[in-house]
């Protein structure tokens, strides 16, 4: 078998590990589909990109989408040693723990939205001193705000409901946090936390959180399930970079 056909095989199983998120989709599957194809294409059929090198202008074309590509693949690796270090920072006298909130399905918890409450409870009944702030505002196709449904479940799971504080008016992560951190000043609370997210979004929020004036952040990652790493991975990518160039 020739290299090529080798390298074609691992092209698709790339784009496969892209397609099993759908029908969800995002910015993540979209960018990796779409690269996918195009390594596929360049792969099995090299001769087109010697025939657009034969002229000037399809030379500086090439020269131009190679140095996008490195600039790119940079910037990629760059996000990806912060996003794994985010998820295991640690705050060893936080003052309360924020869980941000997503899709909530009727009035139950989508899957992501569990782990993440379950990830919280793990640490909130080994830190019983510590109150949680829900957080999170009702989508127009959810039942109930994204803090409520937090809120009950995590009292289903024996969380005493003097600890939960809820903040059920944002609709975005800066939103979260800012007004998490409002929160916490009413109630004269230092602005040092542990934050409950996946851990994919663990580097944009603390960025967030730091942007906001988090004195000290902790992280709590929750897993996130299998099929949508890959295009919640590459999206974070765009995240980061509209948070740190855009914002």
């Amino acid at each position: 078998m020739s290299v090529k056909y080798i390298l074609a095989f691992f092209e698709s199983l790339l784009l496969v590990s892209f397609l099993v998120s759908l029908p969800f989709i995002n910015f993540g599957n979209i960018t990796g589909v779409f690269v996918c194809l195009m390594l596929m294409l360049i792969t099995l059929r090299p001769g087109l990109v010697r025939s657009v090198w034969k002229s000037t202008a399809g030379r500086i074309a090439v020269i131009a989408v190679l140095l996008i590509c490195l600039v790119s693949a940079g910037f990629a690796g760059f996000c990806t040693v912060k996003m794994l270090h985010a998820m295991s920072r640690d705050n060893e006298s936080p003052s309360a723990v924020i869980v941000l909130g997503c899709q909530v399905r009727g009035e139950r918890p989508s899957k992501m939205l569990r782990f993440r409450l379950d990830k919280a409870v793990e640490y909130l009944n080994e830190h019983k001193e510590l109150p949680v702030i829900v957080s999170g505002g009702k989508g127009d196709d959810e039942a109930i705000s994204e803090a409520l449904c937090m809120h009950n479940y995590l009292i289903d799971q024996g969380i005493d409901e003097s600890r939960i504080i809820m903040e059920d008016k944002s609709t975005t992560t800066d939103e979260n946090l800012e007004f998490s951190f409002e929160i916490l000043d009413k109630m004269g609370l230092p602005r040092s936390i542990v934050l409950v997210t996946d851990g994919y979004h663990q580097y944009r929020a603390q960025l967030i959180a730091e942007k906001h004036g988090a004195q000290t952040i902790g992280a709590q990652s929750a897993s996130t399930e299998l099929r949508f790493i890959p295009t919640y991975w590459v999206r974070e990518w765009f995240g980061i970079f509209q948070q740190l160039f855009l914002k």
